[in-house]
């Protein structure tokens, strides 16, 4: 059966027919295809206004249609629903009851009806990731903000479902501490970048554990009305170093004990977390984490669960899911002169083929500088990505050659573990407690980025160059066009679109 799948989410909202992964604020240009704040909108791309649901009922109205002959499968998320619901109940579903008493059991528990199938949001997440892993048996733990029904589940090696949401809403308080910090809504990772700066401070954690104690919810919780926590006295880079530590003893406590076999797959929006990922291969021999781990991946999880059940098919989903656009220069380009390019210190927009589905599988969109330059990472956040100064950037490494640089047992194709740098070479991508969030590259994965990795490598003998997402203040370039016009508005040297290259 031929399925078309899409992810009714508050946020990135995206779809997937097995072949094409769209992203729709890689198209609209709005990053989380969210409205900014007007006021907000050239500076702060991730103050978003939440509360502006023009994007997602453009999205909705585009996309949500029922098929004549083929399969609609769909999830959503909590906020999401809005604008869609009453299509859904009015016209797509006569049974529309059952999608909201739906409650899963099982990893592939599903509704089925009239052609429509749907799963929740949780088991969407869970799924990309097992079935992407490869692994026959798994322990998978989805865990985010807040998706349909849960917050965070576990699904043992049996794939029965364990509801964690009131032990560990982890996202939740990720999120309501980045607003807090003045970071806005879905600005957690921003949050992340500072815990290598603070300390442990008794004052948050005691704070933290209450809040996940009580239960307390969104309604009734509120930080700017409540001031409940006292960040103007301990300071921002305590309350992220803190809340680290909290997230790990949590999953310590709540998920460790739940181990049914020695895989595990992580997914759902807490995945970016790197530093967590890090501590999964401390109690799990295989640690497996997906490029699109949130809530941009939902439409991936759905179409694999739906062809897994339908089609009895284990569905593996391309990296590079993208369009392949058509680009033609005036200048071909010599890979070797690229790379002795950033060997002398330019650096250089990276554009190759079709886009990747997420933000940690780096290497068709890319910013690309030299790992050796101490100043680099000033350099990029104050003259191309302008953003703030304690963002640190990740190295993309040959495979071969990441243990001699970096404290950990496994590869890291997809960037999602933050680890300990062993070498004093390479400064630029070394984070102030010492820790990189590493992406290892092999020619299967990617030849031509693996090969300009190498040129490099010759030329510096250090096999690595840093690696960042091709944007400035937008979502990651999806067109030829897009390249272009990031490239001219900021500080980049070179720009290469497939086989050419672009100089100023």
């Amino acid at each position: 059966m031929k399925i078309f799948s899409i992810a009714l989410n508050l946020h990135d909202q995206n779809t997937y027919d097995g072949v094409f992964h769209n992203q729709r604020e890689r198209h609209t240009r709005f990053k989380h295809n969210l409205p900014y704040h007007a006021d907000a909108y050239a500076h702060h791309s991730d103050l978003l206004n939440t509360d502006d649901y023009s994007l997602n009922d453009e999205f909705i109205n585009e996309y949500f249609k029922k098929p004549k002959d083929d399969v609609l499968a769909f999830t959503y998320s909590y906020g999401g629903l809005r604008k869609s619901k009453e299509l859904l109940f009015n016209t797509i579903l006569k049974n529309h009851i059952k999608i909201l008493e739906y409650n899963p059991k099982k990893l592939f528990d599903y509704y089925f009806e009239d052609n429509i199938y749907y799963i929740d949001h949780h088991q969407s997440h869970a799924t990309y990731a097992f079935i992407n892993s490869g692994f026959n048996q798994s322990d998978i733990l989805a865990i985010d903000g807040i998706g349909s029904k849960f917050r965070c589940v576990f699904f043992d090696s049996n794939q029965n479902l364990i509801d964690l949401s009131k032990q560990s809403p982890i996202g939740w308080l990720w999120n309501e501490m980045s607003k807090l910090a003045g970071f806005g809504s879905l600005g957690a990772s921003k949050l992340m970048g500072l815990v290598g700066y603070g300390k442990l401070n008794n004052y948050y954690y005691n704070v933290f554990d209450t809040l996940i104690s009580e239960n307390i919810e969104e309604k009734n919780y509120n930080t700017k009305k409540h001031n409940m926590i006292n960040i103007d006295r301990y300071g921002i880079k305590d309350l992220a170093f803190t809340l680290q530590k909290f997230t790990i003893d949590k999953i310590k406590q709540f998920v460790y004990p739940l181990k049914s076999c020695n895989n595990i797959c992580l997914a759902g929006g807490v995945a970016y977390n790197g530093y967590m990922n890090e501590e999964f291969t401390k109690h799990y021999e295989n640690v497996f984490v997906p490029p699109a781990v949130g809530d941009e991946g939902q439409s991936l999880g759905t179409y694999q669960h739906a062809d897994y059940i339908l089609n009895n098919n284990k569905h593996k989903t391309n990296t590079f899911a993208g369009i392949d656009y058509d680009y033609k220069g005036n200048e071909k380009v010599n890979i070797t002169e690229v790379a002795q390019a950033i060997a002398n210190g330019k650096i250089v927009g990276w554009f190759q083929g079709k886009s990747e589905s997420g933000n940690r599988a780096l290497g068709n969109r890319s910013i690309l500088a030299d790992p050796r330059n101490p100043d680099i990472k000033d350099i990029i956040n104050q003259t191309i990505k302008k953003r703030e100064d304690f963002r640190p950037f990740a190295p993309a490494v040959l495979e071969e050659y990441y243990a001699e640089y970096f404290d950990t047992k496994y590869s890291s194709p997809f960037m999602s573990r933050i680890v300990k740098v062993k070498s004093n070479k390479v400064p630029g991508i070394t984070h102030i407690d010492n820790t990189a969030r590493i992406q290892t590259v092999n020619k299967d994965f990617n030849e031509k980025f693996y090969n300009l990795i190498y040129e490099f490598y010759k030329i510096t003998g250090v096999p690595m160059l840093l690696n960042t997402s091709f944007n400035c203040q937008e979502p990651i370039v999806e067109t030829p066009e897009d390249a272009i016009r990031t490239f001219k508005k900021t500080d980049l040297d070179l720009l290469v679109i497939n086989d050419y290259i672009i100089r100023k």
